[in-house]
């Protein structure tokens, strides 16, 4: 345990001292802000032109029900946002293994007390720990906008769990992908790759048979995560998560053993 923790230690000073983490950090806040000001925008625009004359047989000061601040602000940045991820998360999880092989310090980590699987375990916990906080700094703005808009608290927790487990998830990917090569470049590359491609096959069902196409979409991440962000907290996809998770965990802790026949 004195051998992890000091591990946990090295993998927190190298993460929260990285400045690409705080460049993605501070991407992921401020495109989050932009996006959510303009729709706020187009929203205090459609409020003033209902309240402000009496249009398709409303009364005066009357809002239509598909008018709210959800559809028209919150939700397009939702999907805005979980996009936005995918782009931005591989930054942050491309160096994580693939420095250490790079260097050959991987070799070093082995060489002492420390387990394959610690090791994992480790990068794992310390990078979903900055996505977290990642996660925070970018919902201040949607937070602000249910909270004011009276979708309440129990909205407002289902959709930050959303985002932080769509965030983890994209993480794991782009962990394993960093465990199984050297490059940096090429870790960030696949891991966009492989999360694009999972992100949503609704495209693929009309080419392909019933129960393909079900089970196409019970591996997409986009159904996961909208039904977060619609404010509905399902085990089924939280599950999903957390296997994602611990698949993406033992395939990382493979790439030692693959790396060890290799050798």
């Amino acid at each position: 345990m004195i051998a992890f923790r000091a591990l946990l230690r090295k993998e927190l000073a190298s993460t929260f001292g990285s400045p690409t983490a705080y460049v993605t950090l501070t991407f992921v806040a401020l495109v989050t802000a932009l996006i959510f000001f303009d729709h706020l925008r187009l929203y205090n625009q459609i409020l003033f032109v209902y309240s402000s004359s009496n249009m398709g047989g409303f009364e005066t000061d009357t809002i239509p029900d598909y008018v709210n601040l959800w559809d028209s602000v919150f939700f397009p940045v939702m999907e805005t946002l979980g996009l936005t991820l995918i782009g931005a998360v591989p930054l942050l999880t491309m160096r994580v293994f693939a420095e250490e092989r790079a260097r050959g310090t991987d070799e070093l980590l082995l060489s002492t007390n420390l387990t394959p699987g610690q090791i994992v375990l480790a990068k794992f916990l310390v990078t979903f720990l900055f996505v977290a906080l990642m996660m925070t700094a970018s919902f201040v703005y949607p937070a602000t906008a249910i909270e004011r808009g009276g979708l309440g608290f129990e909205h407002l927790g289902a959709v930050y769990l959303g985002l932080t487990l769509h965030g983890i998830g994209l993480a794991s990917i782009g962990l394993v992908c960093s465990a199984f090569t050297s490059s940096q470049l090429v870790a960030a590359v696949s891991a966009w790759a492989v999360a694009f491609v999972l992100w949503d096959f609704g495209w693929m069902e009309p080419f392909v048979s019933e129960r393909v196409a079900g089970f196409l979409d019970a591996i997409a991440l986009h159904p996961r995560y909208g039904s977060f962000s619609e404010g509905i907290v399902a085990l089924e996809h939280v599950v999903y998560f957390a296997a994602l998770a611990l698949l993406c965990m033992a395939l990382a802790r493979f790439s030692f053993d693959l790396r060890r026949v290799g050798t």
